[in-house]
């Protein structure tokens, strides 16, 4: 849980590539922004290095990916550009239609959490609060 007084997690809430099935996306947004968290919501079809770019101006804590066809095979070449901008405190989450070994590739690129259909929104929620707060340690972490 984030603590009295911090700010409330960061998450950027987008769809790489071509599929353009965003009503998952856009109801996990709402969702989160109502439970208080700061959303940053992009239209679908986003490319990689516009993800990254975004997750850098915006200092998100948590980028989340949702996939409903093959798109998240495409987290792996997003992990790559994060690490090459340096960028090393964001952490990735994939939700939607994920095979079992596709979910695998993903978690050996370093996503944090692959989330599939049924997973409750308050699951998904925690966890990202979760993951803000590891973002946020490995930052103060880094900070001199």
């Amino acid at each position: 849980m984030v603590t009295e007084g911090a700010h409330p997690p960061k998450v950027i809430v987008t769809k790489i590539g071509f599929d353009g099935h965003d009503r998952g996306s856009r109801l996990v947004a709402a969702f989160l922004r109502d439970a208080g968290m700061e959303v940053i919501y992009t239209p679908p079809w986003q490319e990689v290095a516009t993800v990254v770019k975004l997750a850098i101006e915006e200092d998100a804590e948590v980028i989340g990916i949702s996939s409903l066809a093959t798109d998240h095979l495409l987290v792996p070449r997003l992990m790559n550009a994060l690490r090459d901008a340096g960028v090393k405190d964001v952490q990735v989450i994939v939700g939607g239609i994920v095979p079992a070994r596709d979910e695998k590739l993903l978690l050996e690129a370093g996503v944090a959490r692959v989330f599939h259909p049924g997973t409750s929104l308050e699951e998904i929620a925690h966890e990202i609060r979760n993951l803000a707060m590891r973002a946020r340690a490995m930052r103060e972490k880094e900070t001199p």
